[in-house]
């Protein structure tokens, strides 16, 4: 089983690079499950039914999601109905929404960290509990764990070695070196990275970021423009074990700007 993940999709450039990239890196690599995160695809924060469908026709098959899932409400339907988009299962029961999708014979399951974030469900006892239920089917279980804490990351990876395929991390929108297979045969990076654009911190304009730096009164940031990036994991796993084969970073620049 090929499965492509990719990192955290910034505003209308990171869309364009999905469409740009997706159907040649499909035909490339055979890839059978495209796995992205989508919380900020709507101007940089946030998500929107229409660009929901709009990534679903590019090719995407399953979304996840974290601490900006409810910045437009309008997508609390989308996350109520059949649709592959998600919110972190960590979550506090009763918030609407689905915290793993099965798709293709995959768990894709979506959790968010607590170190330096806010209050949610812990997220190891939270996917214990998951796990449990699922059982070995189906057999390939992919994490997506939104967190800011390294750490927290790490030590997510390792306590669930051997009993899940994959933890990606993502939400920092910076690429991490440390992709590797742990001794229990579960693929991890700490983060996959963004796609969006590439002349910006972490995908806002700097200008803007800067400023705020400086003096310390909020302001609304803008997506960044310039020249794209285009940031995924692609996974092989053996379908039979759901242990992981390999884990390579995608990592295109596009020409142009998004």
């Amino acid at each position: 089983m090929i499965i492509l993940a990719i990192g955290d999709i910034i505003g209308r450039p990171g869309r364009l690079a999905v469409q740009d990239m997706l159907p040649g890196l499909r035909s490339e690599y055979r890839i059978d499950l495209v796995i992205a995160n989508v919380e900020n695809i709507a101007h940089g924060i946030g998500t929107t039914p229409n660009l929901v469908d709009e990534l679903l026709e590019s090719g995407v098959d399953v979304m996840t999601s974290g601490n900006h899932i409810w910045a437009h409400r309008e997508i609390i339907p989308y996350l109520e109905s059949d649709k592959p988009i998600m919110r972190p299962l960590n979550y506090p029961q009763g918030v609407p929404g689905k915290g793993f999708v099965i798709k293709n014979e995959v768990a894709v399951i979506n959790l968010i960290g607590r170190t330096f974030m806010t209050s949610y469900d812990c997220p190891f006892r939270t996917a214990d509990k998951l796990l449990e239920e699922l059982g070995d089917k189906p057999r390939i279980k992919i994490i997506d764990f939104h967190a800011e804490a390294t750490s927290e990351k790490v030590a997510l990876g390792r306590y669930f070695d051997s009993r899940v395929s994959a933890v990606l991390g993502t939400h920092t929108h910076v690429g991490t070196i440390d992709s590797r297979i742990l001794p229990g045969g579960t693929a991890y990076v700490t983060d996959i990275g963004m796609t969006g654009p590439g002349e910006s911190v972490i995908g806002d304009s700097p200008d803007e970021v800067i400023q705020r730096f400086l003096t310390q009164i909020p302001v609304r940031l803008t997506v960044a423009t310039g020249p794209v990036i285009f940031t995924a994991m692609l996974l092989n796993v053996d379908e039979k074990t759901g242990k992981a084969k390999s884990i390579e970073r995608i990592y295109r620049e596009l020409e142009g700007e998004g």
